[in-house]
């Protein structure tokens, strides 16, 4: 009940901040009565899937302070369990995806103890590495598709089905996603008011002082990242079923490693609004500029330059990111 209660209870923050997220979160509810292309649809149904990526890395990266640029792996992992389970065995989403969970703790446990030895850019290039020998590792086993990867036919499977999680309609997605979205808000409002959220803060800002204040640092890191895996393996079973082609470079890759990690950062690392704002600014920008300006005929290239001329705009005038500059602002307003 009281874990309930914690995560309910948003209020060390401004009114106006939760009458600003209470008519986002009305407007997402309503969002697909309005008449939509699916380009939106499946834009916005991205939106909510990385900003779930970046909160689960916000708990090791924003309040824990870890880098970690190798959460691409448990996407993996996640969506291979789902994929493999479904088509091999036709075991529904709602099994598959726990256990792709328990895959993916178990493998965070196993590399996590000896990754968290180290400390700063050494700790973010072992993530990469991980993440590197594990992609390729799937891109050579059969049993997963190797590196043609695994499709899941809605065909045979008469959707909608919601055991499975397989349907023609991508409203259906789209309120599914939104579910775990809300879902992991009130999580992480819940974790950062935990014991383990603030000895993470005290790890953070000083690991000497966090043990001598009795702090198993080494073993609070490795709890966290447990908790930022379990995130990222949940979306990555939904991605199965939503994409239903998966291959280890859709889902493995570095470059959605540095993206969940760019969210959190962009938006604001270590708050609960960062990873949302950080997915609310690059997932458009990503989806419309390649498509009204990467498509066209020598501007091949172009959307990533603004995109990532964006990113370093705002970093360098507010190194914690979007949320920075909001509170920036209201600081300077009650001076």
């Amino acid at each position: 009940m009281e874990t309930i209660k914690n995560a309910l209870d948003f209020s060390d923050f401004p009114r106006l901040d939760l009458t600003v997220a209470g008519a986002v979160a009305l407007c997402l509810i309503i969002f697909p009565l309005f008449p939509l292309s699916s380009f939106a649809m499946s834009t916005m149904i991205q939106f909510l899937m990385f900003a779930l990526y970046g909160m689960g890395w916000n708990t090791i990266g924003g309040y824990g302070g870890q880098v970690d640029l190798g959460k691409a792996q448990y996407v993996g992992i996640g969506a291979y369990t789902t994929a493999v389970m479904l088509i091999r065995w036709d075991i529904p989403f709602w099994v598959s995806m726990p256990i792709g969970v328990c895959f993916a703790v178990t493998w965070s446990f196993i590399i996590g103890y000896p990754l968290f030895r180290l400390k700063g850019h050494y700790f973010a290039i072992a993530t990469i590495a991980t993440s590197l020998v594990l992609k390729d590792i799937f891109e050579v086993w059969e049993f997963v598709g190797a590196a043609r990867g695994l499709e899941i036919s809605p065909i045979k499977y008469h959707p909608p089905d919601f055991l499975r999680l397989i349907f023609r309609e991508d409203i259906y997605y789209f309120y599914f996603i939104l579910g775990f979205f809300f879902l992991g808000i009130l999580y992480i409002n819940w974790f950062r008011k935990s014991r383990l959220g603030y000895q993470l803060r005290s790890i953070k800002d000083n690991e000497d002082m966090a043990r001598s204040l009795g702090i198993n640092v080494h073993w609070a890191k490795i709890k966290t990242y447990a908790i930022a895996t379990g995130f990222v393996s949940v979306v990555g079973s939904f991605h199965a079923c939503y994409i239903k082609n998966i291959e280890p470079e859709d889902t493995m890759s570095l470059d959605i490693s540095i993206l969940i990690a760019l969210m959190a950062m962009l938006g604001g690392a270590g708050s609960l609004w960062g990873p949302i704002i950080g997915a609310g600014i690059l997932i458009p920008l990503k989806s419309y500029l390649k498509e009204w300006l990467g498509a066209q005929a020598g501007l091949v290239g172009i959307d990533l330059i603004l995109y990532a001329l964006i990113i370093m705009l705002i970093s360098a005038y507010e190194p914690r990111g979007v949320w920075g500059i909001i509170e920036k602002i209201r600081r300077r307003k009650r001076a």
